[in-house]
């Protein structure tokens, strides 16, 4: 028995059981705290806006890279919600017409700088093209599958992140 009238056993329980309560108090503070420091992380919100740029830019890739040859003016209007600057332009002075279709897939895409404050991007992607003729309007076309590699700058508009101009990187021989 100690001085309070408890035993040795009942003492240590009340001092155990202090400890642990502290301990998970200094525990949840910990997580707390290291939880705030990793929500305001700037590199979080770097990823989450590089995320975004990478998903709008392989959706406006197939876009550009993609044709409906049996309505052509929707295809061309696809080309123009997809573009901004002068791609953009060019691709306005462009005359749709019934051709090739092509249907286009994005099979790898990264991106190679991301400047959020400029509103800017770029980015190398694969993409697997597929071509069908048009029965009757384009005799001879060249119809299956290609691969093509290519390089595209995107800015930051209104309307989410568009592709400002895109060129085929070629393939290097050895």
């Amino acid at each position: 028995m100690t001085r309070t009238g408890r035993s040795f056993a009942e003492e240590r329980g009340r001092v155990v059981s202090g400890t642990v309560a502290v301990l998970a108090v200094l525990f949840c503070a910990v997580s707390a705290w290291s939880y705030g420091q990793a929500r305001g992380d700037g590199s979080l919100a770097h990823a989450t806006s590089r995320d975004e740029v990478l998903a709008d830019a392989k959706e406006h890739i197939v876009r550009l890279t993609s044709f409906d040859a049996d309505d052509p003016a929707a295809g061309r209007q696809e080309w123009l919600d997809a573009s901004t600057g002068p791609l953009h332009d060019e691709l306005k002075r462009v005359k749709a017409q019934k051709g090739t279709t092509a249907r286009a897939t994005v099979t790898d895409a990264a991106l190679t700088a991301l400047d959020t404050r400029a509103g800017t991007a770029e980015l190398i992607a694969t993409v697997r093209v597929e071509r069908a003729a048009v029965a009757g309007v384009t005799a001879g076309a060249a119809t299956g599958s290609e691969r093509k590699r290519l390089e595209a700058v995107l800015a930051r508009t209104p309307d989410g992140w568009k592709v400002q101009s895109l060129s085929a990187v070629p393939v290097g021989g050895a």
